[in-house]
């Protein structure tokens, strides 16, 4: 019982001067891993960039940083950004964002907005602050910002495009009548909504196009009713054409006063002569009267007087021909003579 008393007293004396020290010396007992002593640790673990409202001359990209942080806490923690030219070099947009004070350890987020031309590629500059002193930063490349497309063109109906036969154009054409040397095209075009919502509020203007002279020889414009998601809409038009040119049909998408698609095919109505597109154009005999507005009528023809012919001259020797002959004739006479 002595030896049991004895310890269970030395016990009792050592926390009793423990509980003194602890007093007297506050932070005695502090661990190592308490968060008032540990240094703050703050890292750029990723950056994800996605498009925002696109205009027609700007695009404005949504930036959003995932920051970790671990150890103590963060003091007066900013993420500052800069959108810089890849070219020049020149700042053209920044920004920031103040994330306070951050504790524990785990991720917070930042997300800000930088508006940039749509024209050239960029470099992303993203660098991290705590208490006004640099502690993280990381840099990302932006290019292809001119293949955004502007809000006012977004459209998810499209020219369709045959699978595997690359060389079918969206547009096609057939004859349907030819009367006094004119032709009258029906001209119809496939349109295919590719999104997940019906659309409304489409017209496409079908345009015949002389394909040397650049010259319109007649045009349609053809609404549209609603496209369901994953339907194909044929408009079509007839289209009448002075005969043995070849032409273009050129078709135009057109949805609240703005052009968001289009398309061309060629229509060769001269046998004599094929014009495949982007070919090198040819000189061509081409009378633009036929192409003018308010062709005349076969009556209209018949009350305007022939025109006079060119004068295509005698037969026979010309004036100073005829005088030598007569010359020769009188020196043959004067030799038979002698």
């Amino acid at each position: 019982m002595e030896r049991v008393a004895l310890l269970a007293g030395g016990a009792v004396a050592v926390l009793a001067t423990l509980l003194v020290a602890a007093a007297a010396v506050p932070g005695i007992t502090t661990t190592p891993a308490d968060d008032r002593i540990r240094p703050s640790h703050l890292d750029v673990r990723e950056t994800a960039l996605s498009a925002g409202e696109v205009g027609g001359e700007t695009a404005t990209l949504a930036v959003t940083t995932r920051l970790e942080h671990r150890g103590g806490p963060a003091r007066d923690v900013e993420v500052r950004y800069r959108a810089v030219d890849a070219d020049t070099g020149l700042v053209v947009d920044r920004a920031r964002r103040t994330l306070g004070n951050v504790t524990g350890d785990r991720e917070v987020t930042s997300s800000v907005n930088l508006t940039v031309a749509r024209e050239g590629d960029y470099r992303l500059d993203t660098v991290v602050y705590e208490s006004d002193s640099r502690v993280a930063e990381s840099r990302t490349q932006v290019r292809g910002v001119g293949s955004l497309v502007p809000a006012y063109a977004d459209s998810t109906v499209r020219f369709h495009q045959f699978d595997g036969a690359a060389t079918i154009p969206p547009i096609e054409y057939s004859v349907r009548s030819v009367a006094d040397n004119r032709t009258t095209l029906n001209v119809s075009a496939y349109l295919t909504n590719a999104g997940d919502e019906t659309v409304e509020g489409l017209r496409v203007v079908l345009v015949a196009r002389q394909a040397d002279s650049n010259i319109v020889a007649d045009r349609a414009s053809v609404p549209i009713g609603a496209v369901e998601p994953g339907r194909t809409a044929i408009p079509s038009a007839t289209l009448t054409v002075p005969d043995d040119y070849s032409y273009y049909l050129d078709a135009v998408l057109w949805r609240d006063g703005v052009i968001v698609g289009s398309a061309r095919a060629g229509a060769d109505l001269n046998p004599q002569r094929t014009v495949p597109e982007n070919e090198t154009r040819e000189d061509v005999d081409l009378d633009s009267g036929e192409f003018a507005a308010g062709s005349p009528t076969p009556e209209d023809a018949e009350r305007t007087p022939p025109s006079s012919p060119t004068p295509a001259g005698q037969p026979g020797f010309g004036l100073m021909a005829g005088l030598a002959a007569l010359a020769g004739a009188g020196l043959l006479a004067r030799r038979w003579s002698a």
